[in-house]
């Protein structure tokens, strides 16, 4: 066991895919420690490197190569695209399946060699940025003796504990200006678009993206109430869209799926391929390329008429858009959320805010099932003011 409680520095990591305002929260928890005078470590790409520490190994965990003492000069990165701190999706806690396994050795190895190095550097807290599966492993690093505090970061939004993750809405800007784009495109040449946004879980993305962006429907995980995706019956309900619109002379539109569609698609369409560290690549099952096809031969079928429908992903370039100000600021405020939650000793918890950006920590113990240890996600309730908007939003006839 190592003993944390004697250690003065502070870590910092970024772990998962980007996210706009990334650098505003890294810049802010910095300048906050900094300020305090508490010396501040940030790591490199994610837990890439910790997970792999070796004692006997002095370059494997090298100053200026996988680390760098943070100074004042981070507060010039805070409106600045990317992460400034690299990100990886190092996953060290993926073996863990249940309480026990943190008592096996060997499923805890990469943790211990987080911990281990940690104590090399003689780091006191742990403040990881990340989605679900950071959270995940900052639980684990809690359970075994480490004081951490976790800042939440997706562009999905799924977060449960929280109502807006940084990123989320410059993200949503983001791929309106692509939706708007593909609208106009489509109006001058008389076709469809199907448009695949990010989203593994929720359609928190989908759905404000495509109501901002003027699309006739969106289309995402809440809405298949199946557990395996019928694409015929969705294809044939976006058939139905497009006749509707034909009847009001209306020979165009964008229609929003959301990636996670793909986790309910039959056996022979699913994805397969893996990232390096074990994670599923949805964006390769092109699940919208699926239902465009399917789509084109139902149409054809009911009308006897061939159909221009294009298929186009939104992904990536939403994940380094550039921040608007509301993300800035939350952002900003999530970062000193951490340092408050540093200063009363409020360990082990998320960073959250509630009404006016108050700070408040949600213990790690709300936000993770105690038996499997898997977080709470948060979808858009069927039924919920959002997800009426989306739908009173879609195409009507009335139009």
């Amino acid at each position: 066991m190592f003993d944390f409680s004697q250690h003065k520095k502070i870590g910092i990591l970024f772990s998962g895919g980007p996210a706009p305002s990334a650098n505003a929260v890294i810049s802010s928890v910095a300048l906050n420690f900094i300020n305090a005078k508490v010396p501040i470590i940030g790591f490199f790409f994610g837990f890439e490197f910790l997970e792999n520490f070796d004692s006997k190994n002095r370059y494997c965990l090298a100053p200026n190569v996988h680390y760098q003492f943070l100074d004042a000069n981070i507060s010039a990165i805070r409106n600045r695209r990317g992460v400034f701190l690299k990100t990886s999706r190092a996953n060290p806690g993926k073996l863990i399946q249940s309480p026990a396994d943190l008592q096996d050795p060997e499923k805890t190895r990469k943790l211990q060699n987080i911990l281990q190095a940690l104590d090399s550097l003689d780091i006191g807290c742990l403040i990881t940025i990340g989605g679900d599966d950071t959270l995940k492993t900052a639980n684990f690093l809690a359970r075994l003796g480490l004081p951490v505090i976790h800042i939440p970061k997706t562009i999905d939004n799924d977060y449960f504990g929280i109502a807006w993750t940084f990123g989320y809405w410059s993200s949503v800007q983001a791929s309106q200006e692509a939706l708007l784009n593909l609208k106009a495109d489509a109006e001058s040449t008389s076709s469809y678009f199907i448009a695949e946004l990010m989203g593994r879980k929720a359609g928190w993305l989908t759905y404000a993206a495509g109501i901002a962006g003027e699309a006739v429907q969106m289309i995402s995980t809440e809405d298949i109430e199946e557990d395996v995706l019928d694409i015929e019956k969705l294809a044939a309900r976006i058939v139905d869209t497009m006749l509707l619109r034909e009847k009001n002379d209306k020979y165009y539109g964008v229609i929003c799926v959301a990636e996670g569609l793909a986790d309910k698609l039959p056996d022979k369409y699913r994805p397969t391929e893996k990232d390096r560290h074990g994670n599923v690549i949805l964006g390769t099952a092109e699940v919208g390329r699926v239902v465009r096809d399917v789509a084109e031969d139902v149409y054809h079928h009911r009308t006897g008429r061939k159909k221009k429908i294009i298929y186009k992903q939104i992904g990536y370039e939403t994940r380094n858009a550039l921040p608007i100000s509301f993300d800035v600021v939350l952002a900003s405020m999530l970062g000193f959320g951490a340092f408050k939650l540093y200063k009363n000793r409020q360990f082990d918890s998320m960073v959250s805010v509630s009404d006016n950006f108050q700070i408040v920590g949600v213990p790690f113990s709300e936000l993770i099932d105690p038996q499997s240890l898997m977080t709470r996600l948060r979808n858009v309730p069927r039924g919920s003011d959002f997800f009426e908007l989306k739908e009173a939003l879609s195409y009507k006839l009335s139009e």
